[in-house]
């Protein structure tokens, strides 16, 4: 159940972002002023289904900051600050800890410490054990120390190797009752053998980002078959116009801290 999640407003430099285009066939900048609407309705939607939401102020430092879900990763009982691999986002880690510290008493702050490399897009928790993406932002390093830290109070982590594209969970996601949206590739990881998996069709790849909260399922708007697929199994679902953050890479889980 969560109760809490941390968001940062976008900032106008917005428009600079990081982006590979992974999820867009025409590379285009985003449109800042629907951003923020987009963003606010987004907040709206997480305090609907229960969360109490921090919204930290933009900061224009830091084109990609709104994607509050990378540099930390938080949990019951501990929060872990990361350390992002490009230059223009690491410095996001130093300005999530101040947030971090009003929900976790400092010797429950841990940090991933160079030359060790992470991303909270990355890290898919399943219960208490994390499926780590050993990727282009997490290295195996940034990986080891995570599962030192999470070992130490009770949980357990395992690498996955990340060979699409940009974070983990740009293509597999956990739902609820043992259920995954995966692609091909991700259906065929040994890791995940034992889930119920339902692979996202090709044209609909952005929507395996979708995002379960406290008994609903978030979809990005635009992805009928994965919609369906999501209904289907039972799920209430909300569907979110994420347009302006998928031409920066960006999806739902990036958006929001959730504890």
């Amino acid at each position: 159940m969560f109760t809490k999640a941390i968001t940062k407003k976008p900032c106008r430099a917005l428009i600079d972002g990081i982006s590979t285009a992974q999820f867009t066939d025409t590379p285009e900048s985003p449109d800042y002023d629907l951003a923020v609407k987009q963003h606010d309705k987004y907040i709206r939607i997480l305090e609907s289904l229960g969360l109490e939401v921090l919204d930290l102020p933009s900061d224009e430092r830091f084109p990609d900051s709104c994607f509050t879900e990378d540099p930390a990763v938080v949990m019951e009982g501990l929060a872990v600050v990361t350390n992002p691999a490009r230059d223009s986002r690491n410095g996001e880690k130093a300005e999530i800890e101040p947030a971090l510290k009003k929900f976790y008493p400092e010797d429950r702050i841990f940090h991933i410490e160079a030359p060790g490399t992470m991303e909270g897009g990355d890290v898919m928790q399943v219960g208490r054990h994390f499926y780590v993406g050993q990727s282009g932002r997490t290295n195996a390093e940034g990986a080891r120390q995570f599962n030192d830290i999470v070992t130490g109070a009770g949980y357990t982590s395992e690498t996955v190797p990340v060979t699409e594209g940009l974070h983990l969970k740009d293509f597999v996601i956990y739902l609820d009752n043992h259920d995954l949206l995966v692609t091909e590739t991700m259906d065929k990881v040994p890791a995940f053998r034992d889930f119920n998996r339902y692979i996202i069709p090709e044209d609909e790849l952005y929507a395996i980002n979708s995002l379960y909260i406290n008994g609903t399922v978030l979809v990005p708007a635009g992805y009928p078959k994965t919609l369906k697929i999501i209904q289907d199994l039972g799920y209430p679902t909300i569907t979110v116009d994420t347009s302006e953050f998928r031409k920066i890479d960006g999806s739902l889980t990036c958006l929001s801290l959730r504890f």
